[in-house]
């Protein structure tokens, strides 16, 4: 008897110590105040000094956290041949990154991965320097029947270029996070590409995240954030085939680390946002995302808030070039979600 009472007795101790622990684990992942944040682009030099002169007022409105998506908009001194015109050097981003400190807002570079190449008829300059890095080589004449070109995951001479791309605006914008985009991408495992052909496309994703990954988070110790979109599958979650995936990438969502954020972007009015509930349950951190709809917004803002896990980060208003730099602060959508976390 004296046996089966201490049994007892321990089994409750340990089952006390597991809730005890997970609930300092909730804690811990809880950030110490929401993520209420403003992507922009900033393509070239004129971005980075508009940008520049509204930190304060973004400050002031309670944003304290900027993406900045720059990707090929820097002066590259490893890849010179990887400048877009007009773009933005060391000393500009660093006025940018002296302006955010001043304000305590954290500035996240981000540079799209893969997807995202080219834009209507003009292909992206990583694309035209180095054509055998294309997915789909000789394929699509004047980018006409796709939406975006990529670059092939396997490429074996891809990623050491990428990386030092990475590594410089990791160093010009003096940054503990690093966003790899990855939406939308539409080519991946081609039948013209001849590393890829054939290959699950779920796998050859979670491949390229992971690469990401191990280089950021391992090497450089920073934490990674991208878009979430091609790890939702659309057969599941009724979103359609732009804010999740119908091509086959969905399963790289089980095969990639669970320490990514995610941003799970949403610009229309919804009864239910699924997916996120579906992100916190397989162990991400998420900040969702909105756009230019005040009504779409705010129902994302709710549906998320209403979850109540310790993961769900705060909220990320994304402008698309909709809205002119000076017109920030007093951007619907924005105003909603700083008054929602206040």
């Amino acid at each position: 008897m004296m046996r089966k009472i201490a049994f007892h007795t321990m089994l409750g101790l340990l089952i006390s110590a597991f809730f005890v622990s997970q609930a300092f684990a909730a804690e811990a992942a809880k950030p110490a105040k929401p993520w209420i944040g403003v992507h922009v682009m900033l393509s070239n030099r004129d971005h980075t000094a508009a940008l520049t002169e509204v930190v304060g007022s973004l400050a002031e409105v309670g944003i304290n956290t900027i993406v900045g998506e720059i990707n090929y908009g820097f002066e590259f001194q490893s890849h010179p041949e990887l400048r877009t015109e007009n773009c933005s050097n060391k000393e500009q981003i660093g006025k940018l990154v002296a302006e955010c400190k001043k304000h305590n807002i954290r500035l996240i570079p981000q540079f799209q991965c893969v997807g995202h190449q080219s834009w209507e008829k003009s292909t992206f300059i990583l694309l035209q320097k180095y054509p055998q890095f294309d997915e789909s080589p000789g394929q699509y004449p004047g980018n006409e029947g796709i939406y975006c070109r990529s670059w092939c995951p396997q490429h074996p001479e891809v990623n050491p270029i990428i990386f030092s791309l990475m590594d410089e605006l990791l160093d010009a914008f003096q940054a503990d996070a690093f966003h790899v985009g990855m939406d939308e991408v539409f080519l991946i495992g081609e039948e013209a590409c001849p590393r890829c052909k054939g290959k699950d496309k779920g796998e050859l994703f979670a491949l390229a995240v992971n690469d990401y990954h191990k280089h950021l988070v391992e090497e450089k110790k920073v934490e990674m954030l991208m878009w979430g979109d091609r790890l939702i599958d659309a057969g599941k979650i009724n979103y359609g085939e732009w804010e999740a995936s119908a091509n086959g990438t969905a399963g790289a969502v089980d095969k990639i680390a669970k320490d990514i954020v995610i941003c799970d972007w949403h610009y229309e009015l919804r009864p239910a946002y699924e997916s996120v509930p579906m992100f916190l349950e397989k162990g991400f951190r998420v900040w969702p995302a909105s756009w230019r709809k005040p009504d779409a917004a705010k129902a994302f803002i709710d549906y998320s808030k209403a979850l109540n896990n310790p993961r769900m980060l705060g909220h990320l208003n994304t402008t698309w070039g909709s809205v002119p730099m000076k017109e920030l602060a007093a951007f619907e959508p924005l105003k909603l979600s700083t008054a929602a976390f206040k």
